[in-house]
C-alpha cells in the first residue's frame, strides 16, 4: 500500500514585532509643561501683550511664562505697570493652567468637548492630583469636583477681596485685581498687579485682605485630595494618615514660622518694628502662609534680617502638600523624614505614623527626593553666585526659591542676567515637575528584587 506524499513547502514567518512601550505618564507632564511654556512664551512675545506696545525680550517673556506655568511668581518686569490688560490675562491664564495641572486641564477639556479619556489619561491626571491609589474609573469624577471646587473657591475668594478693591480703583479694574490676586493666591502663584513690585504692602495693616489671600493660600496648598477627605469624613479618627500628615504638619510649620518671624523682625524698625502689635501678629502669619509657597509680601523682604530670610528658606524648601498648586519637597515628604528620624532614634526598625506602618520603599523614596533636591538648590545657588555681586544670602534665597516655586525675592531678580534668568527658568521647571517627576519615576521603577544578598552593617556618625 503506497501513500502520496506532498512536496515540503518553506514558510516564512514575519519576526513577531517587540511590544511598544508607552510613554511614561511623568514624561506626559514634562512634555505638557513644556508646551504651556511655549504657548505663553509667544503670547507674551506679542506688543499687544506689553503696556508700552513693544515687543519684550524673548528671554523676559520666556522667563514670565514659567515662572506662571509653574505658579512661581518670580518676574522680572512689574506684573501691574509693564504688561497690558492682554499680558496679564494670558498670565492669569498660564496660572490656572499650571495650578490645576497641564494633564488635568488637557483631559477636562477633552471630556468637555466629547472625547473619550484613555486610560493614560486619566492615570496622568491622578498623578497631577496627588491620588495616584484611585482607581482610574474613578479619576474623571475626581477631576470634576476639583474643577468646581476650584472655580468656587477662586470667585469666593474674589468677591471677599472685592469690596476693599472698590475702595482704591474704580469698578472694572477693582473686579479684574480681586480676580487676579484670588486666582494667584489659591494657586500659591504669587503674581500681583498692584504695581511698582509692592505685592501687598499697601494692605499690610488690613486683616481682610492678609487674611484672604493667606486662607486661600492655604486651601491651595493642602490638596484637593485633602479636602475631599475632610468634607466626606469630618471626623480626625476617619482621616487617612496622608490627610493627617498634610494638616498637622502644615499647623506646626505655620506656627514655629509665626512664633520665629514675630521674635525675630519685632526689633525691625523696617518691616514689623513700625506696626502695633496686632498688625505685627497679622503679619508674622501672613508671612508664616505665604512662604508655602505663595510668594505675596506685606513687608520689604531686602529689609529682612538675614536670620528670618534663613528662616523662610526652610519653609520655602519644604513648600506645601503633593498633589496640591505648592511646590517644594512637600510636607509628606518632609513628616516621612521626620518619623524615619523618630523611628531611629527610638531603636524601632519600621516607621509607624499616627498608628500605620509606613512601607520602607516611600521613605526611600522621600529620601531620594529630599537628598536630590538638596544638592539641586546647592548647585543652582553656586552657579547663580557666579553671575552676580551680592550677598550670597540673597543668592541662596533667590535659589530656594525658585526651586520651591515660591516666588519671594530680595529684589535681585530683575538686577539678573541672561544667564541669570536662563539658570532661574531651568530651576523654576525642575522645581515645579522634579520631586513630582522624580517620585512617578522611582514608583514605575518599583518591582521585587529577585536576589537579595547577605546583608552586612556598615560604621555611622
Amino acid at each position: 500500500m503506497r501513500r502520496a506524499v506532498l512536496r515540503t513547502e518553506t514558510v516564512k514567518l514575519r519576526p513577531p514585532r517587540p511590544p511598544r512601550r508607552g510613554r511614561p505618564v511623568a514624561l506626559t507632564l514634562v512634555y505638557g509643561f513644556i508646551g504651556l511654556i511655549a504657548l505663553g512664551t509667544a503670547l507674551l512675545s506679542l506688543p499687544i501683550a506689553t503696556a508700552s506696545g513693544e515687543r519684550a525680550p524673548l528671554v523676559d517673556a520666556l522667563f514670565t511664562a514659567t515662572s506662571a506655568v509653574c505658579v512661581t511668581g518670580l518676574v522680572v518686569h512689574d506684573t501691574g505697570t509693564y504688561w497690558s490688560r492682554f499680558g496679564q490675562a494670558v498670565i492669569l491664564l498660564l496660572i490656572q493652567a499650571g495650578g490645576f495641572g497641564f494633564a488635568t486641564s488637557a483631559t477636562l477639556l477633552l471630556v468637555t468637548i466629547g472625547h473619550r479619556a484613555t486610560l493614560r489619561e486619566r492615570l496622568a491626571c491622578g498623578f497631577s492630583l496627588g491620588a495616584d491609589t484611585t482607581a482610574p474609573g474613578e479619576i474623571l469624577r475626581l477631576v470634576r469636583r476639583f474643577a468646581v471646587l476650584t472655580f468656587l473657591i477662586e470667585l469666593a475668594g474674589a468677591l471677599l477681596l472685592l469690596p476693599r478693591a472698590l475702595d482704591v480703583h474704580p469698578p472694572g479694574h477693582a473686579i479684574w485685581w480681586s480676580l487676579f490676586h484670588s486666582v494667584s493666591a489659591f494657586n500659591n502663584a504669587g503674581f500681583d498687579i498692584t504695581g511698582g513690585y509692592r505685592s501687598l504692602i499697601p494692605y499690610q495693616r488690613d486683616p481682610w485682605v492678609l487674611l484672604t489671600i493667606g486662607l486661600l493660600i492655604v486651601l491651595g496648598g493642602i490638596s484637593f485630595v485633602v479636602l475631599s477627605d475632610i468634607a466626606v469624613e469630618r471626623r480626625w479618627r476617619r482621616l487617612t494618615v496622608d490627610s493627617k500628615l498634610v494638616l498637622t504638619t502644615t499647623g506646626f510649620l505655620l506656627l514655629i514660622g509665626m512664633v520665629a518671624f514675630l521674635l525675630i523682625e519685632s526689633s525691625n524698625p523696617a518691616t514689623l518694628g513700625r506696626l502695633d502689635w496686632g498688625s505685627r501678629l497679622l503679619n508674622a502669619l501672613f508671612h508664616s502662609i505665604t512662604p508655602r509657597t505663595a510668594g505675596f509680601n506685606a513687608v520689604d523682604m531686602s529689609a529682612l534680617r538675614e536670620e528670618t530670610l534663613f528662616l523662610i528658606t526652610a519653609l520655602m524648601f519644604i513648600g506645601g502638600a503633593s498633589g496640591s498648586t505648592a511646590g517644594g519637597i512637600k510636607v509628606q515628604t518632609f513628616s516621612l523624614l521626620f518619623f524615619a528620624i523618630l523611628a531611629s532614634v527610638q531603636g524601632h526598625t519600621r516607621v509607624v505614623a499616627f498608628g500605620r506602618e509606613v512601607p520602607h520603599v516611600q521613605v526611600y523614596r522621600a529620601l531620594a527626593v529630599a537628598l536630590l533636591s538638596i544638592a539641586v538648590v546647592f548647585s543652582v545657588a553656586l552657579t547663580l553666585a557666579l553671575t552676580i555681586e551680592t550677598r550670597f544670602i540673597d543668592v541662596w534665597f533667590e535659589a530656594v526659591s525658585a526651586f520651591g516655586t515660591v516666588g519671594l525675592s530680595t529684589g535681585i531678580t530683575p538686577e539678573l542676567n541672561t544667564v541669570g534668568r536662563l539658570i532661574l527658568i531651568a530651576t523654576m521647571f525642575t522645581g515645579r515637575l522634579g520631586p513630582l517627576t522624580l517620585a512617578l519615576a522611582l514608583a514605575a521603577r518599583t518591582r521585587p528584587s529577585p536576589v537579595r544578598y547577605a546583608p552586612e552593617t556598615v560604621r555611622l556618625g
